[in-house]
């Protein structure tokens, strides 16, 4: 027995171009005209949808939204409401146009209106306003006229025709939800108007549709845009997190982790409106600032490995305690020793019978000038230590050798004779400028190898790719003597330039060092012009420095006032 064959599928109707054009121009022409229509809705909701996507303005993003609901459902008046993290519907824009009324978005002027609570005091659902309800429920809400609506408290809206002569009618009052079902506002239209007579007339279920979907573009779009915003302050949070990290371990870094970035962004700014010279043709877009200033908050990040005792180092002694107060305590027993000296023998004199009165008298005045004068030499030598163990711009070759004297000093510990200073003591006291060693400051210059370590793990965005490089070049200098990679000017971005200007100036008139009051302004400015002379910094950079007056307006909100003086250019 043969089994049945099975009829074979339908066979599926293709179109062609052709016979489509021919299948709409045979249509009567109220379909055509639904038909075009509904494609020319379809095409506006696709537009909006990219518009609602690339803009970037926060302001005109939520006035676009009202905006293009107002034009699809040909409304009067209308208002969009965000939700806030306190459970309230806060009036963000509002327009009636057969009033010319326009507040919040982008007018510049407040609304002056309270946030419509979701929920009462009694933490009962706020039902009786019409926008709460519809965040409450996520319905649409479509009224006819508000006036005859029951359930719903239009009191406001009623004070406020009377106040303006309005006449509020029809509402269409649609929830914004995001991707995940969440309210995060609500979009009510008022007044929908006849395109041909330009009475109020009902929302119709078509519009309210139409509203709808573009409602839920919105809501992606504004979701997106909040998404991105959180994510910048979130990574800046992180950027700042780095910066008290490393203020906690030092507070002398801190601040200055925190003014390079004041100083570069004015230099960068100066550079964008410069409209002759060099750097005529350089400007910054926005996004090209906001990575300077990433990669300026982030430049010494790399000092949170570095030791605390070397970061910190006020004295030329200091490691974990200042050893100057040791070196004292040595020569208090140094004193003690010759105390017992003398001592014993001004006991010897008294009671030698060999001495008459007279020559007993002058022995025991010898021998306590004696002993005055090398009390006085090693209170001398522990103050040229302790003034030695501060640091400064330098150290004489002469003084190098009375500390070698010096240490040449002995003292008993249990018994047994050392010199006063040991060797690391010696080779810390004899450095010639500041308070740190060839080693510490190996140590210190390493901090910018870390940074460009750390940032490189980063995944950064497109836009923000070199910041390993702007904030890892503000050691180098235009002549190839910097560190860590030697790089010479041309080899440079502009930005890593500006950032090596902005953490020299930062540096030499910081106050909060430990090792180095902070320069005038007159001091810093010079130094800097033997640094340009020197092909230490860029030339150009540094003219705009002082041509556009940026040490001044630094100055003037981030220096002491007696630091300020008069810069002869």
């Amino acid at each position: 027995m043969k089994s049945k064959k099975s009829k074979p599928p339908p066979s599926t109707l293709h179109l062609t171009p052709e016979m489509l054009k021919n299948l709409i121009t045979d249509m009567p022409d109220q379909i055509k005209a639904y038909i075009c229509d509904l494609e020319d809705q379809v095409n506006n909701l696709t537009d909006i949808g990219l518009a609602l996507s690339r803009e970037k303005d926060m302001n005109k993003l939520l006035e676009m939204i009202l905006l293009e609901a107002k034009r699809i459902a040909n409304s009067d008046a209308g208002t969009l409401y965000m939700l806030t993290e306190d459970q309230r519907l806060k009036f963000e824009i509002m327009m009636t146009d057969s009033l010319k009324f326009h507040m919040g978005g982008t007018s510049g002027k407040e609304i002056p209106f309270y946030p419509v609570k979701l929920y009462l005091d009694d933490g009962k659902p706020n039902n009786n306003m019409n926008v709460s309800y519809v965040a409450l429920t996520g319905e649409t809400s479509n009224l006819p006229d508000a006036y005859e609506a029951e359930g719903f408290d239009f009191s406001g809206t009623k004070a406020f025709d009377q106040k303006t002569g309005y006449r509020s009618k029809s509402f269409l009052t649609v929830p914004l939800k995001n991707h995940e079902e969440e309210i995060i506002g609500v979009l009510q239209l008022i007044n929908a108007q006849d395109p041909q007579s330009g009475e109020t007339i009902t929302f119709s279920s078509k519009i309210q549709n139409l509203v709808e979907a573009l409602s839920s573009q919105a809501a992606v779009a504004i979701t997106n845009k909040k998404l991105i915003k959180d994510l910048e302050v979130l990574f800046e949070s992180f950027i700042k997190l780095i910066a008290s990290a490393i203020d906690a371990k030092s507070p002398y870094t801190g601040g200055h982790c925190e003014r390079v970035p004041v100083i570069t962004m004015l230099l960068a700014e100066a550079v964008h409106d410069t409209k002759d010279g060099p750097f005529k043709d350089i400007s910054f877009t926005e996004k090209e600032m906001y990575e300077l200033r990433i990669a300026a908050w982030l430049h010494d990040c790399g000092k949170v490995t570095t030791p605390e005792y070397v970061v910190d180092k006020a004295t030329k002694l200091e490691t974990i305690f200042d050893r100057i107060n040791s070196i004292a305590l040595r020569f208090e027993i140094l004193k003690r020793d010759e105390e017992l000296k003398f001592l014993r023998k001004k006991f010897k004199i008294e009671s030698d019978p060999k001495y008459t009165d007279s020559d007993r008298k002058v022995a025991l005045s010898k021998a306590k000038e004696a002993y005055r004068r090398r009390l006085k030499k090693m209170n001398d030598d522990l103050e040229f230590l302790r003034t030695t163990n501060v640091g400064g711009e330098f150290m004489s070759d002469d003084k190098k050798e009375r500390a070698k004297r010096i240490a040449l000093y002995r003292w008993k510990e249990n018994g047994i004779a050392k010199p006063l200073l040991d060797e690391n003591e010696l080779y810390n006291l004899m450095i010639s400028r500041g308070t740190l060693t060839n080693e510490e400051r190996q140590i210190i210059n390493n901090h910018i190898v870390m940074t460009i370590e750390m940032l490189e793990q980063l995944p950064y965005p497109k836009h923000m790719r070199n910041v390993p490089e702007f904030a890892g070049g503000h050691h180098e200098k235009m002549d190839g003597s910097g560190y860590p990679k030697g790089l010479m000017k041309d080899e440079m971005s502009i930005q890593a330039r500006m950032m090596a200007i902005a953490d020299i100036f930062e540096a030499l008139t910081a106050c909060d060092r430990p090792y180095k009051k902070g320069k005038t302004l007159s001091q810093a400015m010079r130094i800097l012009g033997f640094m340009k002379n020197d092909s230490h910094i860029d030339p150009d950079l540094f003219d705009i420095f002082i041509d556009k007056k940026i040490y001044q307006k630094y100055a003037e909100e981030n220096l002491d006032p007696s630091q300020i003086d008069e810069v002869q250019i």
